[in-house]
């Protein structure tokens, strides 16, 4: 939105979605380690051959077929092991009453070493001690939050994939609904698996840790995995492995498909604007092999990261990360003033503050329980949370003065384009096919670097157009006569009035339910 044509923006969710990878990749080999006894790089490997080929040969749209297939299963399975573990504990009560006493056998006297945390079913924590203080947790937390939900790639290139705009709503509508569900299908569960496997799971001695899951930070990431591995009989542990794989293939899909997206679109056609669709397609292709061998090597980063605990690492690399992005969005949306020089380096200031603490986080990790913290104070005792706000704040402020120092962007080029100017009716350009010389010769190279002679090809040959999605190609370049060109698609905001009204008094419910729970585990 805020982007000139000819000065790409800074591709930040490239970075935060290469990041958030190797964490995916991590979970999934964790629980097939777990499973298998199998090497995490093994493990993870076999998993990366297997989303890498249907993710390379079918494009988006294997990726939202499988992702919406996966998610059936996903939901079946995680519900069955929510019932069988309420029932292993004597349902919520009983959860709350004996996870106090889920105390690790082996343990440093005189220390809180594998003691339960106290605050452990409230949402709302000190300000100040606590691993999740309640002021970060409500504005440092919804930051990232934001944009995930409307400006990562992996759910922007949903919502603009929908029919209409009613479409696009719904489908965020039911996520909504579906995100209720984690409080009681994971994280109630692996609370309950501390319960049932106390010196596994909440292990405090290094030792030990490295025996269990080969992680001397600590074990809480195999809590669910061994629930799975230890509860259920036989046949439902293997629908529940099915499930787990499906969650990462599902992830692994997503991320694959958006970065090669971002990669060739915003990188690529920009040093080379005139590269023909084969050439991208290629370049896509092989950046996703390029970044399965970047993400195995950086595991061990993962293991290490924040005293072991897999979720904190998420948030944490979230907190540096994301907060440029979200303003800049939000900025862009609601303030007509708002221009590419400030979005440009609110994200550069964001990015770079982003990158040191998290470098730092890397040099400095968390002490194991019972150590001495000699981390530098910034990393001590600024919360990542708490981070996540100044570093919203910072490229607030950098946005506002820079695009206030420079030129406001014309009239044209943010119509449709901003809250204010969502109504405006499309400029008759829009409705026109390119017909400039660049996209002539684009057209021209497309089809002269295809290949031309289908007939001589190898069965390998063959197999491996098929396998990167370009048999097309080769059908195409046999009939070169030019088709007509179809006027692009204008997009509306008009709605049913029947479906409109349904889908706001689902808003509402949903917002309901969500403060509900809010306020009953505040």
């Amino acid at each position: 939105v805020l982007c000139d044509p000819h000065v790409p923006c800074p591709p930040e969710t490239n970075r935060a979605n290469i990041l958030l990878l190797q964490v995916d990749m991590y979970a999934g080999a964790l629980f097939i380690q777990q499973a298998l006894n199998w090497d995490i790089y093994i493990a993870v490997a076999g998993l990366l051959a297997i989303t890498a080929v249907y993710t390379v040969a079918g494009g988006l749209a294997a990726v939202i077929y499988t992702d919406a297939l996966q998610t059936l299963i996903m939901l079946v399975g995680a519900v069955t092991l929510m019932v069988f573990s309420f029932v292993e504990v004597g349902g919520l009560e009983g959860l709350q009453t004996k996870y106090f006493d889920a105390i690790p056998s082996s343990r440093k006297e005189n220390s809180s070493c594998g003691l339960p945390r106290q605050d452990a079913f409230h949402i709302f924590r000190d300000p100040v001690n606590s691993d999740l203080p309640w002021p970060g947790l409500l504005v440092g937390m919804t930051i990232p939050s934001l944009w995930y939900w409307c400006t990562d790639q992996v759910i922007v290139q949903r919502s603009l994939a929908a029919k209409n705009l009613s479409h696009a709503k719904g489908g965020s509508l039911m996520t909504s609904y579906l995100k209720i569900l984690p409080l009681f299908m994971m994280v109630m569960p692996g609370m309950i698996s501390r319960i049932l496997f106390p010196d596994l799971v909440a292990c405090a001695d290094a030792d030990i840790c490295r025996k269990v899951c080969g992680n001397p930070s600590g074990c809480s990431d195999i809590a669910y995995p061994k629930l799975v591995l230890e509860l259920l009989p036989t046949g439902l542990r293997g629908l529940m492995m099915s499930v787990m794989i499906a969650a990462l293939m599902s992830s692994l899909t997503s991320i694959f498909n958006s970065s090669s997206t971002l990669f060739t679109m915003d990188l690529w056609k920009h040093f080379r604007p005139r590269c023909s669709e084969w050439e991208l397609m290629i370049v896509g292709r092989v950046f996703v092999l390029l970044l399965t061998v970047v993400s195995i090597l950086w595991i061990p980063l993962v293991q290490a990261g924040q005293g072991g605990q897999l979720f904190i690492y998420i948030q944490s690399i979230s907190s540096y990360l994301q907060p440029p992005v979200a303003m800049v969005f939000i900025l862009g949306c609601f303030w007509k003033r708002t221009n590419e020089k400030g979005a440009f380096w609110g994200l550069i200031i964001g990015l770079l503050l982003g990158v040191i603490r998290l470098v730092l986080d890397f040099i400095y990790p968390e002490p194991q329980c019972g150590e001495t913290d000699l981390r530098p104070s910034v990393v001590k005792y600024m919360h990542y949370l708490y981070f996540s706000m100044v570093l919203a704040a910072i490229s607030t402020l950098t946005v506002l003065v820079v695009s206030m120092l420079t030129e406001p962007p014309s009239e044209e080029m943010i119509s449709r384009l901003t809250w204010f100017t969502r109504g405006d009716l499309p400029a008759k350009t829009d409705l026109a096919v390119s017909t400039s010389p660049d996209a002539i010769h684009t057209s021209l190279m497309t089809v002269s670097l295809g290949p031309t002679n289908s007939k001589g090809n190898s069965k390998v040959l063959t197999t491996l157009l098929w396998l990167c999605g370009m048999e097309r190609k080769q059908q195409s370049t046999e009939n070169t006569a030019p088709a007509k060109p179809e006027p692009l698609p204008v997009a509306s905001l008009e709605e049913k009035p029947l479906v409109k009204h349904a889908l706001n008094i689902n808003l509402l419910v949903c917002v309901c339910a969500g403060i509900f729970l809010w306020a009953h585990f505040a």
